[in-house]
C-alpha cells in the first residue's frame, strides 16, 4: 500500500478548532506510545493500587500521607492512560517506508540539512507526540518542519528561530 501524507489538511472531527493538523504517528511512535500504555496498565497501575490499598488498612486517610499521595499517582496514571488511549485511536499511523514520492518531503521522512556554515544536521518529521530534539525528531506543526514540507533535494528553506533566520539547503530524504 503506497501512502501520501499531506499533514496540512484540515481535521474533520470536533478537535478541528484546536488543532489544524491531522494527528499523525509514525508507526515507531504509536508501538513506543502503546508499550507506555501496557506498561502503566499492566504494572504501574496495579502496584499503585496495591500501595493506596495499603495505605488505606492505616486508618485515618485524612492525614495519611502514602494514601494521599497514592490517590493522586493514580489519578495522573489514569489520565495518561486516557490520554495514550485516545492518540492511539484517533492517529493516523503512518509507515514511513511505504511513502511513494520519495523525492519531496512528508511526514515520515528523514532529511538531511546543510546550514549556511556547511554544518550537517538530520531530523526525521513525525508528530507532536512523538518529538525528541536531542534525537533528532521534530514535529511537522514546527516551524522547521512547515517549511520543510514538499521540499526536494537542493531547494533552500529559511527558518525562523529565537536567534534569529537560517538558512538550510536539503542535501537528502529518505524514507525509512
Amino acid at each position: 500500500m503506497s501512502q501520501e501524507v499531506h499533514p496540512d489538511e484540515p481535521e474533520a472531527d470536533d478537535d478541528a478548532e484546536r488543532a489544524p493538523f491531522r494527528r499523525y504517528l509514525t508507526r515507531t511512535g504509536a508501538e513506543r506510545m502503546h508499550r507506555e500504555l501496557v506498561h502503566l496498565l499492566n504494572e504501574e497501575r496495579p502496584k499503585v493500587t496495591a500501595e493506596v490499598s495499603a495505605a488505606a488498612a492505616q486508618g485515618d486517610r485524612s492525614e495519611n500521607a502514602e494514601y494521599i499521595y497514592g490517590k493522586k499517582r493514580l489519578r495522573e496514571i489514569d489520565r495518561r492512560l486516557r490520554f495514550l488511549q485516545k492518540r492511539l485511536d484517533t492517529a493516523t499511523i503512518v509507515t514511513p517506508a511505504e511513502q511513494s514520492d520519495r523525492s519531496r518531503i512528508y511526514f515520515g521522512a528523514t532529511v538531511s540539512l546543510e546550514d549556511e556554515d556547511g554544518a550537517l544536521s538530520t531530523y526525521q518529521i513525525v508528530g507532536s507526540d512523538e518529538i525528541d530534539a536531542s534525537g533528532g525528531r521534530i514535529s511537522v506543526e514546527s516551524p522547521m518542519g512547515r517549511a520543510l514540507l514538499r521540499k526536494t533535494v537542493g531547494d533552500s528553506v529559511e527558518v525562523r528561530r529565537p536567534r534569529g533566520e537560517i538558512e538550510l539547503t536539503v542535501v537528502d530524504i529518505r524514507y525509512e
